[in-house]
């Protein structure tokens, strides 16, 4: 059993940020389920959403925020992060982030995405989150009061049921996590405990999301006893590229912000102005739900997204690893359209925390995606999610720093108990589950949904939890098996949303309901 102050779950920008913030102080443990780099934070290509431009300010970025989030958004909150965003921003600079630099060198170049009113995205080209990651981990591995565990999967939160004195506090002391290394199962104990393991993406059969994102700290959180909180928001990024060999490379919102435009394959017809007044720079769940409609009305295996027409130097310049990806598939997109589909991008809803990211588990905070912190509504704002994992992972170090003395003592925590199962000998079980899963949530609850679809997959998410439990119970955990159970948690808690809200709003259109009602309440499920 390893016993550290503080243990963060995740390695992407809210848990490093965390990290950070709390290492001055404290000994903390940073869990990252492959590599260190492995989350979602090393694929934003955006940027991070700011108030820097002469003319805008955050009243502006508050109401777009709460625009795009149809009304569903926590004021305070929104308020919190948008205030917090030029600090945040300072701060990755001094990291050493390389933000590009306007043409007149007076101050950081901004662009502008879908649903902002103003350009006021920061970003290093295209490629802001892979530079944002690099940068927080540079500072992590070189600050000695920082442990970095990789290849270790979280399987549970061990609580005051884990505990050699049994207590129903309620309480997180910490957690069980597999070692790919040596197969076995550690426990890892502390004072606190920051979740901050991203989204649940992988759910759906076409999805953005790195490979880990199984939603494993949703699922652990829901079974530890917090209450989870706007599951049927699943934002679904309206231009992932259509290619049979890559499946989730993603073409930025960027793009369109910078003058691309979406046509009808077959006809060259420009259709977005057909569906909103905003065009190309409408929100995503409007732009995404376009693209649906043209590809299921006509057949298509795809739109075209265009910005041929600008000049190739520019295009080069502000999309170089876009332009590098798909030179290499023999797509020219100085010269040509890029084929584009939907897919799932981001999880919108997740664990309830307040403003300091504090979950309903005494000693457990969130930060991230993960979360559902208020700020995104019923549908994120581009570029509002880096945004608030530098947020959130400073505020939950800042609350644990500030009540260290208030949160509850580690017990002892009983060893995982490996006593009674044996090694899996029908492995194929896992990837059949997972298959089936993936498929029906992206046929019935995927953009559209309507309450026929939604009730058929809850009768077939039901099935498959009787049988991953049964598996569960009498096989040894492997990594496979772990996310498998966390991926039929997640979906479950998707399909209970959708089916439980009556009406449309934001991300959860559905035929049967396609007015949005009077009053706006989130949606949340007790354990």
């Amino acid at each position: 059993m390893s016993d550290y102050d503080i243990i963060v779950i995740g390695s992407g920008a809210a848990g490093l940020t965390a990290a950070l913030n709390l290492a001055p102080h404290r000994k903390v443990a940073v869990l990252a389920k492959g590599a260190l780099g492995g989350g979602a934070t090393e694929w934003a290509q955006g940027g991070i959403a700011a108030v820097l431009e002469e003319g805008d300010s955050f009243d502006a970025h508050v109401q777009d925020t709460m625009i795009a989030g149809a009304g569903l958004n926590n004021r305070e909150v929104v308020e919190h992060v948008v205030a917090g965003a030029p600090a945040a921003i300072a701060r990755l600079a001094e990291l050493g982030v390389p933000f590009n630099i306007d043409d007149d060198g007076a101050g950081w170049h901004l662009t502008r995405e879908g649903g902002h009113s103003h350009r006021r995205i920061v970003h290093v080209a295209d490629a802001t989150g892979w530079a944002i990651q690099h940068a927080l981990e540079k500072a992590a591995v070189a600050n000695p009061s920082i442990t970095i565990l990789t290849d270790r999967v979280a399987i549970d939160f061990a609580t005051g049921r884990h505990a050699s004195d049994f207590s129903t506090s309620g309480a997180v002391h910490g957690l069980y996590a597999f070692n790919r290394g040596t197969g076995e199962v550690e426990t890892l104990t502390a004072r606190a405990t920051v979740l901050a393991t991203g989204g649940a993406g992988r759910a759906y059969l076409y999805s953005t999301a790195p490979r880990g994102a199984t939603g494993d700290g949703i699922a652990m959180a829901w079974r530890a006893g917090c209450r989870i909180s706007n599951m049927e928001f699943m934002q679904f990024h309206p231009t992932c590229l259509y290619n049979l060999v890559v499946k989730n490379f993603l073409i930025t919102e960027a793009v369109r912000g910078e003058g691309g435009v979406l046509k009808h394959p077959e006809t060259g017809h420009r259709f977005m102005p057909d569906y909103d007044e905003r065009a190309e720079l409408a929100p995503r769940d409007i732009v995404a739900r376009a693209i649906d409609s043209e590809i299921k009305r006509d057949g298509l295996d795809y739109v075209h997204l265009d910005i041929s027409h600008k000049n190739p130097d520019f295009v080069r310049s502000h999309f170089p690893t876009i332009y590098d990806k798909l030179i290499a598939l023999g797509i020219d997109i100085t010269k040509e359209p890029i084929p584009v589909v939907p897919a799932q991008h981001y999880t919108c809803g997740g664990v309830l925390v307040d403003i300091d990211g504090r979950t309903d588990a005494p000693g457990l905070y969130a930060a991230g995606e993960v979360s559902q912190s208020g700020l995104h509504g019923a549908n994120r704002l581009a570029s509002n999610s880096l945004l608030e994992c530098l947020v959130y992972g400073e505020a939950a170090a800042r609350h644990i720093l500030k009540c260290w003395d208030e949160l509850p003592e580690t017990p002892a925590i009983r060893a995982w108990d490996e006593s009674r199962v044996t090694d899996s000998d029908e492995e194929v079980v896992i990837q059949q589950c997972w298959g089936e899963i993936r498929r029906f949530m992206w046929n019935f609850v995927g953009i559209v949904r309507t309450t026929k679809r939604l009730e058929r997959a809850k009768h077939r998410i039901d099935l498959l939890r009787r049988e991953v439990q049964d598996y569960y119970a009498h096989f040894r955990v492997t990594p496979d098996l772990i996310e498998l159970r966390n991926l039929v948690e997640v979906a479950d808690l998707i399909i209970r949303s959708a089916l439980s809200r009556h009406e449309s709003r934001g991300l959860h259109y559905t035929l049967d309901y396609p007015e949005t009602g009077a009053i706006a309440d989130d949606t949340i499920l007790v354990p």
